[in-house]
């Protein structure tokens, strides 16, 4: 009978035994399917947000290996009936023929100058601005914040007789007199080219923005240690801006370098002409000199993709750092 009891309990302990290991077989299959779904969906977003990008990419790249394929051509290929993508010999000597029609290196030293200025001052007024509007109480401050934010909707071009009126009658410069009358004002002037550009309502709320997310413990500790505004700006405030400033700064050098109409309006010799306005050279009545014109807008946008490349990984930085919420 006890050998009969003893078997019947190893029995009974062998069937619980094999249930346990049956469930947690079960489980572990559970898990696994599990696994492979989220596997399966993981992979399934990455290879369509994949696809997504290969053909933004493509959509953008496309235009500019178009220019860098017709800058290669002859013109005998560009006005061929097929389209010709990429060229039998490659015209490297359209590059040279571009920068020999006018003095390209004066137009160069026209837009890196007038850019750099307005990029150096801009960003210390706008980020200067921001500071006052970010941590400074005073009386009408956000109306005037909500004046600055409505500039941003008003378009350049319905500024642009006013502003060229101000320029052209900007006293005691160009031969004015105190009244502005008698001379040219700032037309044909470097300074002229500048002053439009060197402040802006988007500046001003980036850097505002981004302002709002330090902590005002940094302005209460820096001004029982007897520190000004002023020097918490600069000693402060201003080292901690290189996200924000980056950002702004390819913005602003992108949009001076590009900019044409107001350089069209305010030069009328060739010293003071733009790279924006040296490309209309390539252009007459009768034809456009598409190879030349094509190689000379490659050798123009190099800087701005060079600058790009350098401070890309401030610039999305910047930019999100914009966004928060106050």
């Amino acid at each position: 009978m006890k050998e009969e009891v003893l078997i019947r309990g190893k029995i009974r302990n062998r069937g619980k035994i094999q249930d346990r290991e049956r469930i947690l077989n079960q489980e572990k299959v559970r898990e696994l399917k599990a696994l492979e779904i989220n596997f399966c969906s993981i992979n399934g977003y990455k290879l369509l947000t994949g696809t997504i990008a290969v053909i933004l990419v493509v959509l953008t790249a496309f235009p500019f290996l178009i220019m860098l394929s017709v800058s290669l051509q002859t013109m005998k290929e560009i006005y061929a009936p097929e389209l010709v993508f990429i060229p039998e010999k490659a015209q490297f000597v359209n590059y040279v023929n571009a920068m020999k029609n006018g003095n390209w290196g004066r137009y160069m030293f026209n837009s890196i100058y007038i850019t750099t200025i307005v990029v150096i001052i801009s960003l210390f007024i706008n980020s200067m601005t921001g500071y006052v509007f970010a941590r400074i109480n005073f009386k009408g401050k956000n109306l005037l914040f909500i004046l600055l934010l409505v500039g941003m909707m008003i378009p350049p071009q319905v500024t642009m007789v006013p502003l060229f009126i101000m320029m052209r009658r900007f006293p005691l410069a160009g031969g004015n007199n105190i009244w502005g009358a008698g001379g040219t004002g700032l037309i044909n002037t470097y300074t002229g080219l500048i002053l439009p550009f060197i402040a802006g309502s988007f500046g001003v709320f980036l850097c505002r923005q981004f302002y709002m997310t330090f902590p005002k413990d940094l302005d209460n500790s820096a001004l029982i240690d007897g520190c000004s505004r002023f020097k918490i700006f600069v000693r402060i405030y201003l080292p901690l801006s290189k996200p924000v400033l980056a950002s702004l700064g390819i913005l602003k050098f992108t949009g001076t370098w590009n900019e044409y109409t107001w350089p069209l309006i305010m030069t009328n010799s060739d010293s003071m002409k733009t790279v924006q306005i040296a490309l209309t050279m390539f252009r007459d009545e009768a034809e456009v000199i598409w190879n030349q014109l094509m190689a000379a807008t490659i050798i123009s946008s190099a800087i701005i993709y060079i600058l790009f490349l350098l401070l890309q990984k401030y610039f999305v930085a910047g930019i999100l750092a914009g966004s928060l919420k106050e």
